[in-house]
């Protein structure tokens, strides 16, 4: 390894660009860092609804320049989309993207985080590109919001959910339960402040509105405790509800088939797909057999050390959230740093420890939250509504364009203590 190692980190959305940021804190300069995105710009997907239902272009309020964050850390940075990873030469190819027609260039790393998320498999759903909507990036936020608010959508029944997800198997990963929706906090918080959108404006309310889910039931990784009380509140507030579904066959006009047989009539279908690596991660030997980047509780691959993963493209990243995302940058960092000189931690640096966190938008500036460690075998189980959750949900997005994605090791577990013991 070189006198001062160089650190390549793949992806810059929220998972890697708080790595980036944390492993310079963690290492100071004893390593070289370059970061590598096809774009810019960080989307702040969580707040896309929120933007959608005020009738903003979430492309005007949630794309955040990143680069003058990286100078102030000097880390370098590549507008490129990666072609190929190869562990054993220990390079990367990529393209720069600036403009089309470059040429494949190669990048060599003594450290490499792969942080570059996964692809979202909407042209493997029949129909969606007619007859589907989302809010999974900016594009698609100002698609639904230039369809709700210019008349394209009628007051007809909503179908809001998720296709199957298939999670990835290997020998070598820790044990982690088994998910069949990649992450369901985001069908949830549509529905919920959909309801108060509909309702505002004369148009109804839940009852216009019905969940699905592939899984035996929606957000399945909330635990037991919470679903004891978020499913009844939703029957109660009139919200239809399908579970079981093992699927999306086909998005037609007027509705959905399911791969269970059944189906929905729906005018309008809010779809979040199956979450798949992209490809030139499938068949390396650092992945699963989905393609997804196996790594014990260190955020490390077992047997190329020297490789990391973060975020939705690591494999034991189930659900798909990005508060697990942040977790395990703050693992990652103390450990390259501890590692490479610049972090003398007092104790050993401890591994992962899952719990979900969830802040949700229920429309008329309120939230919900959860907070819960259930689905790994823990005791906490929090569920809470009211104007804190949403407060905290926009205070969040606040914090983290003025830190430039680097919050603080108290942010997290501030708002997580405030949510927990507040009732408003």
């Amino acid at each position: 390894m070189t006198a001062q190692p160089h650190i390549l980190i793949l992806g810059t959305n929220f998972a890697g660009l708080t790595t980036a940021r944390l492993i310079r804190e963690y290492a100071k300069d004893k390593v070289r860092m370059t970061c590598i995105d096809r774009k810019p710009y960080l989307t702040f997907i969580p707040n896309i609804p929120i933007e959608v239902w005020n009738n903003n272009n979430p492309e005007s309020e949630l794309h955040l320049p990143f680069i003058k964050f990286l100078d102030r850390d000097d880390i370098d940075f590549i507008q490129g989309d990666v072609q190929e990873v190869d562990v054993d030469k220990k390079t990367v190819g990529f393209k720069p993207v600036e403009r089309s027609g470059s040429a494949i260039e190669e990048i060599q790393y003594d450290y490499l985080v792969i942080a570059l998320g996964n692809k979202l498999a909407f042209d493997e759903i029949e129909g969606f590109g007619k007859y589907g909507h989302t809010f999974t990036d900016t594009y698609y936020g100002d698609k639904i919001r230039r369809y709700l608010h210019d008349g394209g959508y009628k007051g007809g029944p909503i179908a809001v959910g998720s296709d199957l997800f298939i999670q990835g198997k290997s020998e070598k990963l820790p044990d982690v339960p088994v998910a069949e929706a990649a992450c369901e906090g985001p069908p949830v918080e549509i529905s919920f402040s959909m309801a108060d959108w509909l309702e505002k404006r004369g148009m109804g309310g839940a009852e216009k509105i019905t969940m699905f889910t592939p899984a035996e039931v929606i957000a399945e990784d909330a635990g037991e405790q919470i679903l004891d009380q978020l499913l009844p509140m939703v029957q109660e507030m009139g919200f239809g509800y399908k579970a079981n579904t093992r699927g999306i066959r086909r998005i037609y006009e007027d509705g959905i088939e399911f791969t269970d047989g059944s189906s929905l009539e729906a005018e309008l279908k809010i779809i979040f797909p199956n979450w798949v690596p992209h490809d030139f991660l499938k068949g390396l030997p650092i992945s699963d057999d989905q393609g997804f980047i196996i790594t014990d509780l260190h955020m490390r691959n077992p047997d190329y050390p020297e490789v990391f993963a973060v975020g939705d493209a690591a494999a034991v990243t189930v659900p798909k959230l990005g508060s697990i995302g942040h977790l395990e940058a703050e693992v990652l960092a103390k450990v390259i740093g501890k590692e490479v000189g610049g972090y003398v931690p007092k104790k050993e640096i401890e591994p992962l420890k899952f719990h979900l966190v969830c802040m949700g938008d229920m429309g008329g500036h309120k939230g919900f939250y959860m907070h819960t460690d259930e689905w790994w075998g823990g005791e906490t189980s929090i569920l809470k509504m009211g104007y804190t959750p949403h407060a905290l949900k926009m205070g969040f997005k606040a914090m983290y364009y003025t830190l430039g994605g680097k919050i603080p090791s108290w942010g997290l577990p501030l708002s997580e203590s405030i949510a927990d013991h507040t009732i408003i």
